[in-house]
């Protein structure tokens, strides 16, 4: 298999010294309670990097592993549950539920836009009867963000449990989940953690655990239920073999972050996400989003008389590079430009843009200006 270069919204560049991690020798996690220290370390730098004390699990499964099993664990038949909907994962949610018995309610909004907060109170002083609310903090395929900031808080005032998947945001974004008041919060450790895919992050509140342990009747299924980690660390005991080599790397990748300061990487992550966006803007190319831009993902309209199909795979053909698309119904409408983790660097961006604007120009695209230039002094 060739070695293309990759800028995608994810999976992302995995440092050096993440990989030589995982190839590591191994102890077995089943047995020596000595991994059982390093995985609740590895699960308490994730707390540590979204700004919480909740307990964190880390489980064997890539980011979606985590929005189904708490779908699966809160939701008892005939739950009412708020599915916020401005973008297609936000919209998605609605599947775990009804998979779950849920009776799932939609509030929906444009997917150029972020949430309006003073809109959602309104709605919810009309209706606020729900046992939980779901909703994305960056939703991937186009790139907006929502303010988790006030609306977990909004739904904490009517006392409703907030479920976020921040699977795309957590780690380029900064997170504070004890001040938001966030009761589930998802992530993935293929996004802006940049370790490899298959690990999928949940920090719970004491009152989703709560919620959860109090249920009526029993979770459906095993593998989403998330009351099963209840005793994990007081048994010294998992009650399935965790793969190891992957939470090794992802702690390492945690380190690296920690070690850059979490700051610092949120700050690295806006800076070269504004200087993107203003980049594309400058070359002529419309921006999807109206406003609620995320500092990971960029998504920007490609000019009908190529699509967004064609220049993605011109881009490969010609440069041996991966650049994503979307999915239905923009999968030929725009291009998402993943700035998060290792890929957002200068030097990674730099190629990325470079490459984007070759291939535009080279598809008949007229633009006196240079993308990378433009990038370059707004960077």
């Amino acid at each position: 298999m060739n070695n293309k270069f990759v800028y995608t919204p994810g999976p992302t560049n995995v440092r050096d010294n993440v990989r030589l991690e995982r190839s590591k020798v191994t102890t077995n996690p089943d047995i020596d309670t000595d991994f059982v220290e390093f995985y609740k370390g590895t699960c308490d730098k994730v707390s540590k990097i979204l700004n919480t004390k909740n307990e964190t699990y880390i489980l064997c499964g890539e980011g979606i592993l985590g929005l189904e099993a708490a779908c699966a664990t809160l939701t008892e038949p005939g739950d009412r549950v708020l599915v916020i909907n401005n973008g297609i994962f936000g919209k998605g949610f609605m599947d775990f539920v009804k998979i779950y018995g849920g009776d799932g309610v939609y509030y929906s909004s444009d997917y150029r836009k972020e949430i309006d907060t003073d809109k959602l109170n309104e709605f919810l002083q009309r209706d606020h009867d729900f046992k939980y609310a779901t909703l994305v903090h960056c939703d991937t395929p186009t790139g907006v963000k929502n303010d988790i900031s006030k609306i977990c808080r909004l739904l904490n005032e009517y006392g409703i449990l907030s479920v976020v998947d921040s699977v795309a945001g957590m780690g380029g974004e900064e997170v504070k989940g004890d001040d938001w008041k966030i009761d589930v919060l998802l992530g993935g450790s293929q996004k802006a953690f940049s370790a490899p895919p298959g690990l999928t992050t949940v920090t719970l509140s004491n009152r989703a655990k709560e919620v959860m342990e109090s249920r009526k009747t029993s979770v459906v299924g095993f593998y989403c239920n998330l009351n099963i980690w209840k005793n994990y660390y007081i048994e010294k005991w998992f009650p399935y073999t965790m793969p190891i080599s992957d939470i090794m790397a992802l702690d390492l990748a945690l380190d690296n972050i920690l070690d850059e300061g979490i700051e610092n990487v949120i700050l690295r992550h806006s800076k070269v996400a504004d200087a993107t966006r203003k980049a594309l803007q400058g070359f002529g190319l419309e921006l999807f989003l109206e406003n609620g831009f995320c500092n990971t993902v960029t998504a920007f309209k490609v000019p009908e008389y190529i699509g967004a199909v064609k220049l993605k795979n011109y881009i490969n053909d010609k440069y041996n590079a991966i650049i994503s698309t979307s999915l239905k119904p923009y999968d030929n409408e725009i291009i998402r430009i993943g700035h998060m983790g290792e890929n957002a660097r200068l030097e990674e961006i730099s190629y990325a843009l470079n490459l984007i604007g070759k291939a535009l120009k080279d598809l008949g695209y007229v633009s006196e200006k240079n993308l990378l230039d433009l990038f370059n002094g707004y960077y």
